[in-house]
């Protein structure tokens, strides 16, 4: 389990912005970095810019680690098209992604226990995997005996965040059809992302 997962809040000060849009954030009341000299800030460099963009785009998804966050990177570099938006797209397949779109979860952390913990299925088959790469089409399913828990119950009923389209869900039923690789623009980031930058960073 990452540090990350215990110390969520001092992301959104570090990075400078409410990472996950949440209400309870506690840069909406603090907005300088944690720590004694939080208050003291220099002009970041080229590369502080440019890491900042990569430490995001890394936070944002809750527990992906360096190595496997620059394979996603690698395989964006290797598709066709734009490889910042196959970058996002990559980072969008991942099943924990898809299960925070789709509302069943309330936080991308608990996303990846709540894969992890085997409460999810796709295409009628449990996958406690939270970096499976989800396919057009994809069923995903909530496993009937984990509906009921508050976790799932607490994020469905929350008016916080809204399912994007390329998702296509029923709340009542705790299912739905991932339904195409989103570009960034389709992407509802509370956030500027800039996937741009991290593609350059990795390749300076």
């Amino acid at each position: 389990m990452s540090k990350r997962h215990s110390a969520k809040h001092k992301i959104d000060r570090r990075l400078s912005c409410n990472l996950w849009g949440r209400p309870k954030s506690p840069f909406n009341r603090r907005e300088s970095p944690p720590g004694e000299h939080g208050k003291r800030r220099r002009k970041p460099s080229d590369f502080g810019i440019h890491l900042m963009a990569k430490q995001k785009l890394k936070g944002y998804y809750g527990n992906i680690g360096e190595k496997q966050f620059h394979r996603y990177y690698e395989e964006a570099v290797r598709r066709r098209g734009d490889t910042g938006e196959n970058l996002i797209e990559l980072l969008e397949r991942r099943l924990d992604a898809v299960i925070y779109r789709m509302k069943f979860v309330p936080t991308v952390f608990a996303a990846r226990q709540f894969v992890s913990h085997g409460h999810v299925r796709v295409n009628g088959k449990k996958v406690n995997i939270p970096s499976y790469s989800v396919k057009d089409g994809d069923l995903i399913e909530v496993k009937e005996k984990s509906r009921e828990m508050p976790l799932v119950m607490e994020a469905v009923g929350s008016a916080e965040r809204d399912v994007p389209d390329y998702v296509d869900v029923d709340l009542d039923k705790l299912k739905g059809t991932f339904t195409r690789g989103p570009k960034l623009a389709d992407v509802p980031y509370p956030v500027r992302m800039e996937p741009n930058l991290v593609i350059e960073f990795y390749s300076l």
